[in-house]
């Protein structure tokens, strides 16, 4: 017993991302022969270090959007590849800060009355985070003195995350799952690209870097949360990131709903015994074949988008001047929600995301900011190509999450200060310093989790678009993670305000990078790190 133990020891010890791409190919070839015998108990990932990004949307006119004007038709063309939601910009209020996130979290999950769903990378295991599992029992103790329990609480969190340690996501919800069984589901994502042999020896933390479940949505009836927060608590005292609440919008609160539930419906099921199954007639997303896997997730999941996007586009043509049922606030905002989910083929937010970039003419500014500052080739070369002046907002390596983490992950903050200089250093070689800048977020004893960007038009001082979620803009996001976000384009000057507040807060805590920024004792990047980091730049 001895020695598989130590072989295996020595496996995980010399584990690497850039392994992972080697071991992926070398097995791939050496079971091809037995996958097709068997259907796909084995299937691997597809060449890891290649980037093969959409191609973007063409322009169009929406057939059931001709009659809006100002803002609104300079972006209207989403309405053509995702759904489209019209709501009063009065009911749409930016959250500041993470304390502020965690209370209306907890205060929106002891008054909810028919559904709480929650959709996140993994729930933390300390006091805050008992304190908002212990609300949802609350919630439910108190529906359950009604003779027919109408509250639903739904989780969707990462298995690989979700399952990491003894102590984890998992048995933070088990006792709920336990006393209510018929009001509780938790659904684990399981990515298709960690299977066979490459899922037997990569360890924990290291196969997150394959691909996780990193959607952040929080919803409570009728009202949700879109955010890039997860459900830690750091998230919710010292780690800057971003948050908007939608009150009181049913449609696009029952989308996210439906959204959610097709992705647990594709995920394993967390039981009261803390084993996990599929539901019946799902194909199991590692143990199954890879591609039947992806194409049957696709289906359910783009059913949900294409049905929503359908039943906006009607109701649009029909009522496109209308007011809401109170008639005091008017429609004056749209919500265009963007799913990439390029394990199963979906890729929507990454073709809007081009095209934005590609039309941000000179008349604009864009306000673009990452926790994680690693742009994919077709984002770069778009922002670098591009008219339009762009501020960019990047972690300070002591607010980068990893800063002072144990091991090889100590060494990320190195891999992104390198990432930051050769982005740089293009920026000088095109000569686009005046158009281009970079900032680096300072603050004590915080970190840096904030993504999405602010969209400003020529002769306006207010942004008029806003994108807010999880992705981060990397190859991550485009290519490894489930990610999800909304496009929030306004005329509601109270939202504009408010969006704008929130883009000049964070970027008060910055200073602008230059030359002298990498010539910092603390941007020292060790020469094993420049080597390795376009290995593994992929990975995170």
């Amino acid at each position: 017993m001895a020695a598989p133990m130590t072989w295996k020891r020595l496996v995980f010890s010399a584990y690497t991302p850039a392994f992972s791409c080697v071991f992926t190919r070398v097995t791939d070839r050496f079971f091809r022969t037995h996958e097709r015998r068997r259907g796909s108990t084995v299937l691997l990932l597809a060449p890891l270090l290649a980037e093969a990004d959409s191609a973007p949307l063409a322009s169009s006119r929406p057939p059931g959007f001709t009659g809006v004007e100002g803002l609104h038709s300079r972006f209207q063309w989403m309405a053509d590849h995702v759904p489209a939601f019209r709501v009063p910009g009065g009911r749409i209020r930016i959250l500041h800060s993470p304390d502020e996130f965690y209370q209306t979290m907890k205060t929106r999950i002891k008054t909810a009355k028919s559904r709480v769903v929650m959709a996140s990378l993994y729930l933390g295991t300390g006091p805050l985070e008992q304190d908002l599992v212990d609300c949802m029992e609350e919630a439910l103790e108190r529906s359950q003195e009604d003779h027919v329990p109408d509250l639903k609480v739904s989780f969707l969190l990462d298995y690989t995350r979700g399952s990491r340690g003894k102590h984890n996501s998992r048995t933070m919800l088990l006792p709920l799952l336990q006393r209510f069984p018929e009001q509780m589901r938790v659904s684990l994502y399981h990515t298709p690209d960690l299977r066979g042999l490459l899922r037997l020896l990569v360890p924990e933390r290291f196969n997150e870097t394959i691909g996780v479940q990193h959607i952040k949505a929080y919803l409570f009836d009728n009202s949700l949360i879109i955010s890039g927060a997860n459900l830690s608590d750091s998230y919710f005292t010292n780690r800057q990131d971003r948050y908007v609440l939608l009150e009181d919008c049913e449609e696009v609160a029952d989308f996210f709903a439906e959204l959610v539930g097709a992705v647990g419906d594709v995920s394993l099921q967390l039981q009261p015994d803390n084993s996990v199954h599929m539901m019946e007639g799902m194909v199991h997303p590692y143990k199954g074949n890879r591609a039947e896997f992806s194409a049957s997730a696709q289906r359910r999941i783009m059913e949900v988008v294409n049905t929503a996007r359908v039943r906006q586009s009607m109701l649009e043509a029909e009522c496109s001047d209308i007011l809401d049922s109170d008639r005091t606030m008017p429609n004056d905002t749209w919500i265009f929600p963007l799913v990439q989910m390029k394990p199963l083929g979906i890729h929507l937010d990454e073709q809007v995301t081009q095209r934005l970039l590609i039309e941000a003419g000179g008349d604009s500014v864009v306000y673009l900011t990452s926790g994680y500052f690693n742009l994919t080739c077709t984002y770069m070369q778009l922002v670098l190509g591009a008219a339009a002046d762009y501020r960019i907002l990047m972690a300070s390596p002591e607010v980068n999450g990893f800063f002072g983490a144990k091991g090889v992950a100590g060494a990320i903050p190195e891999a992104y200060v390198h990432l930051a200089r050769q982005f740089y250093k293009k920026v000088c070689q095109l000569g686009q310093q005046s158009r281009v800048h970079l900032h680096e977020y300072h603050r004590p004893n915080w970190t840096f989790h904030a993504k999405g960007l602010w969209y400003y038009v020529e002769g306006r001082d207010l942004p008029c678009l806003t994108l807010i979620g999880s992705p981060n803009f990397g190859y991550r996001s485009v290519h490894r993670d489930l990610e999800a976000q909304i496009a929030i384009v306004t005329e509601n000057e109270e939202l504009q305000m408010q969006l704008q507040q929130e883009q000049e807060v964070l970027y008060q805590s910055s200073t602008q990078v230059s030359n002298s920024t990498f010539n910092q004792p603390d941007r020292h990047v060790k020469l094993w790190v420049q080597l390795v980091t376009p290995l593994i730049k992929n990975f995170f």
